[in-house]
């Protein structure tokens, strides 16, 4: 019935597998000949590249958190229709029961 559980999976493989990747050598000489340049402060540009940075890994940590709990919530929801599935069939048992219980009887009429 559902499909979105494997769409997640693949969302989850795509999305996370650089979190923990090192910044390139020649990005890094370029921040330090920059730092020299500017007396070893960074320039405004740098900041913001390094904000955004920053940003960008806090959303994704964010995004990885709203998966996970995006997951838990579809599990969830498995199992509960799974329960209100074997629910409505005792049910239907029951119901099925109770109209053979009236048929076997005669009908009784009160004075």
């Amino acid at each position: 019935m559902c499909h979105a559980t494997s769409d997640l999976e693949s969302f989850q493989s795509s999305c996370y597998t650089d979190l923990n990747r090192p910044q390139s050598s020649k990005t890094a000489k370029i921040h330090v000949l920059r730092r020299r340049r500017n007396g070893g402060r960074l320039s405004n540009e740098a900041k913001e590249r390094a904000k955004l940075r920053k940003m960008k890994k806090v959303m994704k940590m964010k995004n990885l958190k709203l998966y996970k709990e995006n997951k838990t919530i579809i599990e969830e929801n498995e199992r509960l229709r799974k329960k209100a599935l074997l629910l409505h069939q005792e049910n239907k048992a029951l119901f099925s029961q109770i109209i053979i219980q009236q048929v076997s009887q005669p009908p009784q009429y009160h004075n």
